[in-house]
């Protein structure tokens, strides 16, 4: 992440980087931050979004009826899990903490689970857990769907969000798709 969103930091930042398949995430417009990378770096379309956050809050969630979870933290990420009743995985999400922030990543639910509540379970969930670890700030990268949810459970834009990834095998050119 490069939250200092100006050209040169977009570009030091790039420049440093040597392992492909790295991403970048720049809060601000993606046209503009495709114009600063250097080759080998593209804006990914698909993945771009929202740069969100919230104020944290407990609210002791309850798993939907049918539903179970189990939260585990290993290596400082803490995921949580949603099965249904045969024991398949439904829904879930991770967070790490930053000091007084949280940043959650990688919130799904499976196509079959979708419409029951269990995006806004698992974000509670992590929520929860954030706060009892002493978090005050979420922050998260959204999607165009995954903000819809998130303004469901108050948590606000703050400016769009580039997402670039390094793929130096490419075409020595910028590109942007």
């Amino acid at each position: 992440m490069v939250p200092d969103a100006h050209e040169l930091a977009v570009r030091e930042a790039a420049a440093s980087v040597t392992v492909p398949h790295t991403w970048l995430k720049v809060p601000m417009d993606p046209e503009e931050v495709g114009r600063w990378l250097p080759a080998g770096w593209v804006v990914d379309k698909g993945e771009t979004g929202h740069l969100m956050a919230t104020d944290l809050r407990t609210t002791a969630p309850m798993a939907p009826e049918g539903y179970t979870a189990s939260v585990e933290t290993r290596d400082g990420v803490t995921c949580v899990q949603v099965h249904d009743a045969a024991g398949e995985w439904a829904a879930g999400g991770q967070m790490a903490l930053l000091g007084q922030a949280t940043v959650i990543d990688r919130v799904t639910t499976e196509q079959a689970h979708r419409r029951r509540g269990l995006g806004a379970f698992v974000m509670r969930t992590l929520a929860d857990h954030a706060v009892t670890e002493g978090a005050a700030l979420g922050v998260l990268g959204a999607t165009d769907e995954g903000r819809a949810l998130y303004e469901t459970l108050d948590w606000k834009v703050y400016a769009p969000l580039a997402a670039c990834i390094y793929r130096p095998s490419r075409s020595s050119h910028l590109v942007c798709r």
